[in-house]
């Protein structure tokens, strides 16, 4: 019998199915350095009475598979949205529209939710949901427009960057903080390993 048989299996490769460099930048303080960068290219419209939940779970699950992975290969994907209750807030298509959003997220709660997807080399799609609660102080006009001319909000789910500025707005955070920032670094952590993924 060879001995080669006895050597452990080599540590796959990690594919990160996304450009946020923000997802780079929170995987490289575990110690975990994406092998190649993917960007899926999918069809994030919500569908119709589809709860934030089931949406960034399925987006993930979705941008996860659109990527292709070889054996040896893990893929992970992620997507976060901000949520009102029900009402889905994605990234502000220009100043007028992320203004509604501050003024919507202005004195009340919300949900920052998170969908993680690890493809293994055995194929198989994991899947978890990660949910933060925030809460924004009540927002003056001028506070307002400060943060919209900053230009921080556009391109940012939920119209703002709790790692940036918006910071100064958070009253009350239950949850994990790096959901927010885009990547649940927790549930990442488990997932990884589950699929070989070697930490640090």
């Amino acid at each position: 019998m060879s001995g080669a048989a006895n050597l452990p299996a080599p540590t796959p490769a990690l594919v990160l199915a996304s450009s946020s460099p923000r997802r780079r930048e929170l995987l490289t303080r575990i110690g975990v350095i994406p092998a190649r960068i993917a960007s899926p290219n999918i069809d994030e419209t919500p569908l119709k009475g589809e709860l934030p939940r089931d949406y960034v779970g399925r987006l993930a699950k979705g941008k996860a598979l659109a990527v292709e992975r070889a054996a040896d290969e893990v893929v992970l994907a992620g997507d976060t949205t901000v949520a009102v209750g029900r009402r889905i807030l994605e990234k502000p298509v220009d100043e007028a529209d992320l203004r509604r959003m501050l003024a919507l997220l202005s004195g009340r709660r919300h949900h920052v939710y998170s969908g993680l997807c690890v493809v293994g080399t055995d194929g198989r799609a994991r899947v978890r949901v990660v949910d933060t609660v925030v809460a924004f102080k009540v927002l003056s006009a001028a506070e307002i427009d400060w943060y919209i001319e900053s230009g921080e909000g556009m391109g940012k789910a939920g119209g703002y960057a709790i790692q940036g500025r918006a910071e100064i707005f958070v009253r009350f955070l239950s949850g994990s903080h790096s959901n927010v920032v885009g990547l649940p670094m927790f549930e990442t952590g488990v997932l990884l390993g589950s699929a070989g993924i070697a930490l640090g």
